[in-house]
């Protein structure tokens, strides 16, 4: 099923800036396919040479960096409205992989397609740039933390920006959001071991910051969540989708 931009539910989100209807109709003239995936498939492999772009429709989804033994870190998560593939159109080989955290749709642009972008749409090829940018920032903000903060304050930091995310696009009701992560995927997107993070979990729980059941995330006190991670995210809409 093609989804046309124009009808699009996701665009018409208050997180997102509103486009002219000629922005509109010539996006949707470059993408080809609304495709659907199930948890865990591979979205982009390292080193592929084919890979395409991708606007998260719906869903999470991670990007990943491993070694050779298997040792993973993720760089980051994607969620609704945010763009994947950038990095590997650009290069002649993807330098990271993607993979689906949740069954997830997505938004297909082929590659060959983004430097007409570029010449034709100079002021939506801005929001690529702008997007780009913001995953730089995310990945960023998960190297402070790996590198200077100690484990609790890399969980409140994680919590606090995919929260602040969350509750832009309006998936947060009552200080409670989905939350697909496992302690698996938290300890590899922080650099910490998988018993210390269950050790820190449980620690923050206790004191009453937020806990994590059933597949979501409740935040008891955001503000004490934030101060311990001297993370303090702006609110960003609306922004650009592509």
């Amino acid at each position: 099923m093609f989804i046309r931009c124009a009808s699009c539910p996701l665009r018409r989100r208050p997180a997102f800036r509103q486009k002219s209807d000629e922005e509109v109709r010539f996006i949707e003239t470059l993408k080809t396919e609304h495709l659907r995936l199930p948890e865990g498939a591979d979205i982009i492999l390292p080193e592929q040479d084919d890979a395409e772009l991708f606007t998260v429709f719906s869903g999470w989804v991670f990007r990943y960096k491993e070694l050779s033994d298997g040792r993973r870190q993720i760089l980051n998560f994607a969620l609704p409205g945010d763009l994947i593939g950038l990095q590997a159109s650009l290069f002649e080989k993807a330098l990271h992989g993607a993979v689906a955290l949740t069954d997830v749709e997505l938004c297909v642009i082929p590659r060959r397609k983004l430097w007409q972008l570029y010449e034709k749409m100079p002021e939506v090829a801005y929001d690529v740039t702008w997007l780009g940018a913001q995953t730089v920032a995310l990945v960023d903000e998960n190297l402070l933390s790996a590198g200077r903060r100690n484990a609790a304050e890399r969980i409140a930091a994680l919590v606090a920006s995919l929260y602040k995310r969350m509750e832009t696009l309006g998936a947060v009701r009552d200080n409670s959001m989905p939350f697909p992560l496992t302690q698996q995927h938290i300890a590899d997107a922080l650099g910490l071991s998988l018993v210390h993070t269950n050790k820190t979990l449980a620690k923050l729980k206790s004191s009453g910051l937020f806990s994590i059941a059933d597949g979501r995330l409740t935040l008891d006190n955001p503000r004490a969540v934030g101060r311990l991670a001297q993370h303090f995210e702006k609110d960003i809409a609306p922004r650009p989708i592509i």
